[in-house]
């Protein structure tokens, strides 16, 4: 029947802003018999159960994947060789395990080798999310009409992977496909890029709060609100992102330099025509995202309702 739960015991191994937007859209859509975490933070256990959106919380992770049909890992990119050493006994033979993390190929190696054969191993990306952190943070429409990517190996059992895509269709998500190599380089320039400038020109203007006696702040425009709002997310996560999709994220920063350095000719030149043509194609560009419902066209820099996916 339509509406059965698709796994008996979920199991989410970190339980903030992502895993605990899960616990919400899986119970809201009916999508599995019970909900368990684990969290190495003791008061963000208390708050998850305080909440009401598991019905246990574990310090260790090896007792919230016991049992579980459906292990999903919800901690920062650094965290995976500890947790997979933690899970590796724990997992039940047939489970599917599976993650949130904004980088993939590094996932095979720090999670997916150590995990038994027994267990189907297909990581995953939802392509959503605020820069607010914590169990509190959560909702169960954080999914809703966004893209949720999946990076499975060649050999994925192919029953495990269509459960999967459906649990996360079912929770609102548009499911894709994607070589997780292919994944890292394009979430390279549309996530991680973006995430590194708006980190450096938030500090280049903390710097410059000395000299103009806090002006940067006090006269803040909508531009650089919104970078302070990306610049706001987590820094563990972010962090663990840089150094396990540097390839990537080297190569389209080298490309972004030689951009920014036909921008400073221009500029430097007076070439008002090829600024011109610059800021027409990137306008299209916004124009294309909102039309893909992407983003909504008035932008509120973050001040208003819920914050657009990063």
């Amino acid at each position: 029947m339509a509406d059965a739960p698709l796994y008996q015991r979920l199991a989410l191994i970190g339980i903030g802003l992502i895993g605990s937007s899960i616990a919400r859209a899986a119970k809201k859509h009916g999508l599995v018999g019970e909900i368990v975490c684990a969290d190495a933070s003791a008061a963000v256990r208390a708050k998850a159960l305080e909440l009401g959106i598991v019905a246990a919380a574990h310090a260790d992770a090896a007792a919230a994947a016991n049992g579980a049909d459906l292990v999903i890992v919800c901690t920062p990119l650094g965290t995976y060789p500890a947790i997979a050493e933690a899970i590796a006994g724990a997992v039940q033979p047939g489970a599917t395990v599976s993650d949130v993390g904004s980088c993939k190929a590094g996932v095979f190696r720090d999670l997916g080798n150590a995990l038994p054969k027994s267990v189907h191993f297909i990581p995953g990306h939802p392509v959503a999310g605020t820069e607010n952190s914590g169990p509190e943070s959560g909702f169960a429409e954080l999914f809703d009409n966004k893209w949720f990517i999946l990076t499975p190996a060649a050999d994925v059992d192919a029953a495990a992977l269509e459960k999967l895509k459906t649990f996360w269709g079912r929770m609102g998500s548009k499911v894709e496909l994607m070589d997780a190599q292919h994944h890292d380089l394009v979430l390279a320039i549309t996530s991680h890029v973006p995430h590194l400038i708006a980190y450096n020109i938030v500090a280049t203007a903390d710097d410059l709060q000395t000299v103009t006696k806090s002006e940067v702040i006090k006269y803040s425009a909508g531009g650089f609100r919104d970078f302070t709002r990306i610049a706001a997310s987590d820094p563990t996560m972010w962090r663990d992102v840089f150094l396990n999709n540097k390839d990537a994220v080297l190569e389209m920063l080298g490309r972004f330099n030689e951009d920014l350095a036909a921008l400073q000719r221009a500029i430097r030149w007076g070439d008002g025509d090829a600024l011109f043509n610059l800021f027409t194609r990137t306008r299209a560009i916004r124009r294309q995202i909102i039309d893909a419902g992407q983003e909504v066209s008035t932008p509120d820099f973050g001040r208003h309702g819920k914050p657009p996916s990063t």
